[in-house]
């Protein structure tokens, strides 16, 4: 499973999710089995060529159509800043589902 999040910086721990407007670099994080296998930083999300299941955003107000249209189930977060709040939110299915 893999879950791109828009982030500001390259840390795992320190980065937070941004706006789409806002970002500075993309997380793609790899779940295997609920437990993250990697977290690889993009400074373009099109570095990445292959498919990708989710993407988190910031709000449900972003313009996420074109993820849609890739294929990508869209999620936002509720009050969740850093990456290890996201993934541990999309464990325990406390993210929101965009566009449905």
């Amino acid at each position: 499973m893999l879950l791109w999040i828009p982030v500001d910086g390259t840390d795992k721990k320190l980065s937070k999710i941004t706006k789409l407007i806002e970002v500075k670099h993309w997380a793609l994080v790899e779940l295997d089995g609920g437990n993250v296998k990697s977290t690889i930083f993009f400074d373009n999300r099109e570095d990445y060529g292959e498919w990708v299941d989710f993407i988190i955003l910031e709000n449900k107000f972003e313009a996420y159509i074109d993820f849609m249209n890739e294929g990508m189930m869209v999620l936002c977060i509720r009050k969740e800043e850093t990456i290890e709040d996201i993934i541990e939110a999309y464990r325990f299915k406390e993210l929101d589902e965009v566009g449905f």
